[in-house]
């Protein structure tokens, strides 16, 4: 026992070294664990803000907006730069910056450094919420002309028409802008004129966001309209290089005619052999249809086709435009209050190209579309054109076809009547390309 102890004595400092080795290696396995617990919170990861291509947190940032009758030097003047770096600053071409086509309400940023000197570095102008101009100040100033990053998010909404589409969408909490979109996929097989009340639609679509704010921008996804129990359904594909809507069936919703030369407003005046003329006070035929609409309406031709008259009737249509279509059709646009700029007799014209607006030229008691259309020579009710439509889905794409459209038409029909300010709108990003 004596000879044990005295062996340990001996050895003391080896035993102890052994010891204090093994327990720093088991102390570092133990504080490897706590290091991966602690790292997340001792490392500070700061979040950087981008704004106009900057990391807007790093500057010190003075706001202010063009006011009424406020010229661009007096923002400037405002905000601290001298009337030479005015002038310096509206050197620039007028296809980046263009000071003569400023807007009250347009936002204006100056970024200054954070320091006791408050050096300005750049100055940002909104041109609109999408688009900026951005000079750089300083001995390498420059200018640049640039867009915010924007997202598309997809939202879905239904509801029934109880009065017009403007009112419906309204009522569906959404904007108004959808109805117009619904005339441009609809027109060549809706009679939007002739909707009543109890009609339903049904809209996947998607709207442009800009820094979370939201744009009346939007892009019609799918979309199906009820009118007097039958529903035609809008789903887009593409085939042959072109994305057009197709109806369930497959045949595409665009026609060799649009159902109307206008987005929308009222008719005033139907096809008749015998209506009673409010300014000549008697009865003749009116072969047209009327649309009562504000001055300056635009109007489009419903079809393709070549100019053969552009003139003033100064007895009945004022400034009106006739286009031939084909070897069957002709149309006319009456009453306008002027033509579509640069338009001229021999001209070809693309369906839904703007050939004038509508005024009250001519005899009119007030402003109004008076369209007609004659068929071989002869006229006829614009309201009952038949228009064949393009081109449906070929057999080779017809079941690449039918997955997309089973898809949607279920999404559609699944689309609850939401009240005002609740339509649901989804936050992911959708593909711009595919829209």
């Amino acid at each position: 026992m004596k000879r044990y102890i005295c062996g340990i004595k001996k050895y003391w400092k080896y035993i102890l070294g052994v010891f204090v080795a093994f327990s720093l290696v088991s102390c570092g396995n133990g504080s490897t664990e706590t290091a991966e617990q602690v790292q997340p919170d001792s490392v500070v990861v700061r979040e950087v803000t981008m704004k106009y291509g900057l990391p807007i947190d790093d500057f010190s940032v003075k706001y202010d907006t063009l006011r009424q009758r406020q010229t661009f030097a007096e923002l400037l003047m405002g905000m601290g730069f001298s009337a030479q770096e005015v002038y310096n600053l509206t050197q620039c071409p007028d296809s980046v910056f263009n000071v003569r086509r400023l807007r009250p309400g347009q936002a204006c940023a100056l970024l200054c450094d954070k320091d006791s000197a408050a050096t300005a570095r750049y100055l940002a102008y909104e041109i609109s919420p999408k688009e900026y101009v951005l000079f750089t100040l300083g001995d390498r100033s420059s200018v640049t002309r640039a867009c915010k990053p924007t997202e598309w998010r997809e939202c879905e909404v239904a509801g029934v028409v109880n009065s017009s589409r403007w009112v419906a969408m309204l009522e569906s909490g959404t904007s108004p802008l959808l109805a117009v979109e619904m005339s441009h996929i609809f027109g060549w097989s809706v009679d939007f004129f002739g909707i009543q009340r109890g009609d339903e639609f049904r809209l996947i679509y998607a709207r442009e966001f800009v820094e979370g704010a939201p744009l009346e921008n939007y892009r019609i996804l799918a979309a199906s309209f009820c009118a007097s129990d039958s529903t035609v359904y809008a789903i887009p594909f593409v085939q042959d290089g072109e994305e057009l809507f197709y109806n369930a069936d497959g045949n595409s919703l665009e026609g060799a005619f649009l159902k109307a030369p206008l987005d929308y407003y009222r008719i005033s005046s139907r096809f008749s052999n015998s209506r009673f003329h409010p300014v000549l006070k008697r009865y003749r035929a009116h072969h047209g249809v009327d649309y009562a609409a504000p001055v300056g309406t635009p109007v489009y031709a419903i079809g393709s086709g070549k100019v053969i008259a552009k003139a003033y009737q100064a007895g009945g249509g004022g400034n009106y435009v006739k286009i031939r279509h084909n070897s069957v059709y002709v149309t006319t646009y009456m009453h306008l209050s002027r033509f579509a700029k640069g338009l001229k007799v021999g001209d070809a014209v693309k369906q839904k190209q703007v050939i004038g607006y509508v005024g009250s030229t001519g005899v009119s008691t007030g402003p109004h579309l008076d369209f007609r259309v004659h068929e071989n020579g002869k006229p006829i009710n614009p309201l009952t054109i038949k228009s064949q439509p393009k081109k449906p889905i070929s057999e080779a794409n017809k079941a690449a076809f039918n997955v997309v459209a089973d898809s949607l038409l279920r999404r559609l029909k699944d689309i609850p009547y939401l009240s005002v300010d609740t339509v649901a709108c989804d936050s992911a990003v959708v593909d711009t390309v595919a829209l």
